[in-house]
C-alpha cells in the first residue's frame, strides 16, 4: 500500500498541468482543494467559494475537515500529497484487520479484490478509503463495546461526508443506546466548534451556512453513478430525487425490523455491508472513485459469506462492471456509449445490495461467517 501511494503521487506530480474549463491545473487538483481549504479557513475566507486561480472545482467538505487537514497542508506538495495517499491506503488496510474474527487470508482477499478501486481512488487523491476506515473502525469498536471511540469514528465520518449519518443505524444492534447517543452528541458538538481554534464564531457559522447552500444547489443538478442516475438513463426518470431516496431509506430500514437477528454477528456484518453500499448508490454525487466504498462492502459480503453460485456470478458481474468497465480494458466506445451513458457501474451494486437486504431479513445462521477465524 505504501508503494501504491507513492507511485500514484509521483505520477500526479510529474505529469504537469492539464487544461480544464478554461484554465491549467495540476493532476493532483483534489489534494490542492483540501490543502487550500485549510488556508482559506485560517484566513477567514469563504471555504465554498470558487478559487479558480488555485484549483479547479469547489471544496465540499466541512470546516472541521479543513482544519484536520492541517498536518498535510503545512507540508510541501510533494510530501503532503504522498503522505495523504499513503495514510488513506494504510488506514484502510488497518481498519480491515480490526474486524472481529478475521483471518489474514480473508482480509488479504478483500484487499486483492478491491485493488483496482483502491488505485482509482488514490489517483484522485480522494478520502474514500478514509470514510471506509471510519465506518469499519466504528463497527469494530461497537463489537468490542468501545462506545465512546465508536461514536467518535462515526461523527468524524459525518464531518467528512454528510452521508456518514447512515452508519448511525449500526447503533441499533447494540445495547446502551442512550450512552451511544450521549457520546455522539458530545463529539458532534466538540468537532463542530473545533475550528474556533483559528476563527471567530460568526465566521464559523458563515462557513456552515455557505456549505449548506452549496450542497442545496448541487442536489438538483447532479444524478451521479447512482440509483437516480440509473433511473434517469434507463427509464427517463427526471422527477425529484426525494422519492428514490425515500424508497431506498424504507428498503434499508426494512431488515432492521428483524430484531431477533441482532444477536448474530453475521447479521451485524451484513448491516455494515449494506451501509457501505447504500451511501454510494443513493448518493446523487457518486462518481467512479467513490465506488471503492460500495465495492468494499461487496467484497466483505462475498469473502465472508457462503459464496454460492449466484453470489459468485454476482461478484463476477460486479468485478467486470464496477472495476473493469472504467478502464482501458473496455473499448472507449463501450465506455462512453454504454457504461457511462447508462450508469452501468451502479447496477451490480444495486443488485447485490438488494440481495443483502434479503439475507438480512432471513433468520440468521452463524455459518454465514464460516470463513472467519473464531
Amino acid at each position: 500500500m505504501v508503494l501504491i501511494g507513492l507511485v500514484v503521487s509521483i505520477q500526479s506530480l510529474v505529469e504537469g498541468e492539464r487544461f480544464i474549463d478554461g484554465g491549467y491545473y495540476t493532476h493532483y487538483n483534489n489534494y490542492l482543494i483540501f490543502k487550500q481549504s485549510f488556508y482559506h479557513l485560517i484566513h477567514n475566507q469563504d471555504l465554498y467559494a470558487y478559487y479558480a486561480s488555485e484549483h479547479f472545482d469547489l471544496f465540499k467538505y466541512s470546516p472541521t475537515f479543513a482544519l484536520l487537514f492541517a498536518p498535510f497542508a503545512l507540508l510541501p506538495d510533494f510530501l503532503g500529497l504522498s503522505l495523504w495517499n499513503v495514510f488513506n491506503l494504510l488506514i484502510f488496510v488497518f481498519a480491515l484487520f480490526t474486524l472481529p474474527n478475521y483471518s489474514v487470508k480473508t482480509i488479504s482477499l478483500i484487499v486483492l479484490l478491491s485493488i483496482f478501486e483502491i488505485i482509482t481512488t488514490a489517483q484522485n487523491e480522494q478520502s474514500n478509503t478514509l470514510i471506509i476506515a471510519l465506518f469499519i473502525f466504528a463497527f469494530s469498536s461497537l463489537e468490542r463495546r468501545q462506545y465512546f471511540i465508536a461514536a467518535l469514528f462515526l461523527v468524524l465520518s459525518i464531518y467528512l461526508k454528510l452521508y456518514g449519518i447512515v452508519a448511525f443505524s449500526l447503533f441499533l444492534f447494540y445495547p446502551n443506546k442512550i450512552k451511544l447517543t450521549a457520546y455522539s452528541v458530545f463529539w458532534l458538538v466538540g468537532l463542530f466548534f473545533l475550528p474556533l481554534i483559528f476563527i471567530e464564531y460568526h465566521q464559523l457559522l458563515f462557513n456552515y451556512k455557505s456549505w449548506l447552500a452549496l450542497l442545496t444547489r448541487e442536489h438538483d443538478q447532479i444524478y451521479g453513478i447512482s440509483v437516480m442516475g440509473w433511473l434517469s438513463t434507463w427509464f427517463g426518470y427526471e422527477r425529484s430525487k426525494f422519492f428514490p431516496v425515500l424508497i431506498g431509506i424504507m428498503l434499508f430500514c426494512l431488515p432492521l425490523l428483524r430484531i431477533s437477528n441482532y444477536k448474530c454477528y453475521s447479521y451485524r456484518l451484513l448491516g455494515l455491508c449494506s451501509v457501505l453500499i447504500w451511501v454510494v448508490i443513493f448518493n446523487h454525487r457518486a462518481e467512479s472513485a467513490s465506488y471503492i466504498i460500495a465495492y468494499t462492502g461487496i467484497a466483505i459480503w462475498f469473502v465472508l459469506g457462503k459464496q454460492s453460485l449466484w453470489e459468485k456470478l454476482l461478484m463476477l458481474f460486479a468485478f467486470v462492471f464496477i472495476t473493469l468497465s472504467p478502464t482501458d480494458l473496455f473499448p472507449k466506445y463501450l465506455r462512453e456509449e454504454y457504461v457511462q451513458a447508462y450508469s452501468l457501474k451502479a447496477v451490480p451494486a444495486i443488485l447485490i445490495w438488494l440481495l443483502i437486504l434479503i439475507q438480512m431479513w432471513k433468520p440468521q445462521e452463524e455459518e454465514f461467517a464460516n470463513n472467519l477465524e473464531r
